[in-house]
Order: structure tokens, then sequence, then C-alpha cells
């Protein structure tokens, strides 16, 4: 129980900063990595050709897996074009690796190594748990619409639960509805002032990068709607 307790803790407390900086993990710690899940080769995970995909090459990896777990195939595409534009191989210059831009510190909490972050069907694997526990964490109430459910969480993809967390915390403190992500998008922004990043419910103290987080949480959105337009679940 106190190292299931201790890998939750550790978790959150990566989920906080996913688009932060980093320190480098050195070698050792990649090579001794374990990864937990491993993909038998088979034609499920056989990259499609041009013609036979309706949004990216990758569409046989992202339905097998996200379907599996309950998580629209469609939703995780377009979260994938705006983190990388399906290039399974980037690198950004803080360190997020492969389509959906996972940090080395999340996929750690997986067993997963830095160098299988560069497999799509794990990158995909992982940023679906990912989602799947930033959809519990967060406990968004049954009656939130389904609108303000996958802003909210998306913002947290981008920014990191903790700043979303300290931003519903403040709309609660001030009056206004936790679970409107326009309420909650107007905190994100104040708190890069001290009299938001000061008060006394914020735990994870100032965010500058708020207007990147809007303007993701809206392109991945609009670009899921129009991907739902064309193709099928």
């Amino acid at each position: 129980m106190l190292k299931k307790t201790i890998l939750v803790v550790l978790f959150v407390l990566g989920l906080t900063t996913l688009s932060g900086s980093y320190d480098r993990i050195d070698a050792t710690t990649r090579e001794n990595a374990l990864l937990a899940e491993r993909f038998e080769p088979n034609d499920n995970w056989m990259l499609l050709a041009e013609g036979e995909y309706q949004i990216s090459a990758y569409d046989n990896i992202f339905r097998n897996i996200c379907e599996g777990d309950g998580t629209d195939w469609r939703l995780m595409s377009a979260i994938a074009y705006h983190e990388s534009r399906f290039m399974p191989e980037l690198c950004s210059p803080r360190g997020a690796r492969g389509m959906m831009q996972i940090m080395p510190h999340v996929a750690r909490q997986f067993d997963v190594t830095v160098e299988a972050l560069n497999d799509p069907a794990t990158n995909i694997r992982v940023a679906n748990k990912v989602m799947n526990m930033l959809s519990k964490m967060m406990r968004i109430p049954s009656e939130a619409t389904a609108e303000d459910r996958l802003s909210l969480i998306l913002a947290a993809y981008n920014s990191g639960i903790g700043h979303v967390a300290d931003a519903r915390r403040l709309a609660k403190a001030h009056g206004e509805d936790p679970n409107s992500w326009k309420s909650v998008s107007r905190y994100l922004e104040l708190k890069a002032e001290p009299a938001y990043y000061e008060h006394e419910v914020v735990k994870y103290g100032r965010f500058s990068g708020s207007r990147q987080t809007i303007a993701y949480v809206e392109n991945v959105r609009a670009r899921y709607a129009r991907y739902c337009n064309r193709v099928a679940r």
C-alpha cells in the first residue's frame, strides 16, 4: 500500500508540470528503466499508405490503443497533430518526445524509457493513459458540459494539472464555477499577477503560459470537431 501511495504522489507531482523545465535523465537511468507494456508486431500496428487512411498513417494504431481504453481516437489524433504534426521522433527543446510530446519524467511513471517514446504505439499508449488519469484526478462532476470537461482536461495536458487546479480553486474562491472553462481560463490568465498567484488557495505559484494553453485548447477542440465531422469513430 505504501509503495502504491508513493507512486501516486510521484505521478501527481509529475503531472503538475507537464510542460515545464526538467533535468536531463542520465544514461544509467535510461538504461535501467523498463518498458511496462510492449506491443507485438501485427497488422494493426502497420502504417497505412497514402489513400488508405483518413487522418494519418497512424490511424490503426490510434484506433486500437485509444478505443480499447474508451478514448476517442480522433481526439488523440487531434492532439498529435498539434503536438507534433504526427512526427514520431520529434524532440522539443524541453525534452518532450514523440507524436504526443511526452516528457521523460511522465514516461517514467509508467516505467517507459526515453528511447521507447520514439515508438508510436508506446507514445500514444502513454498519452492515452495520461489523459485517462487526468480525467479521474480532476473529478469534474457529471453535470459539467462535455465542452467544459474536454477543455479542462486539454488545458491540464498542456500546462500541467497543478496550474489548472489552482485556477479552479481561484474560480471557486471568487464565487465562480470551477468547472466552467470560461471562468477557469480567465483565472489561468490572472495567475500571472501577484494578487492571484499569491492567493492562499494557490499551490503551484505563478503561471505565465496561459496564452499558449488557451490557444492550444481552442485549436485542438476545433481540429477534433473537424475530424469528427468527416471521420466515423
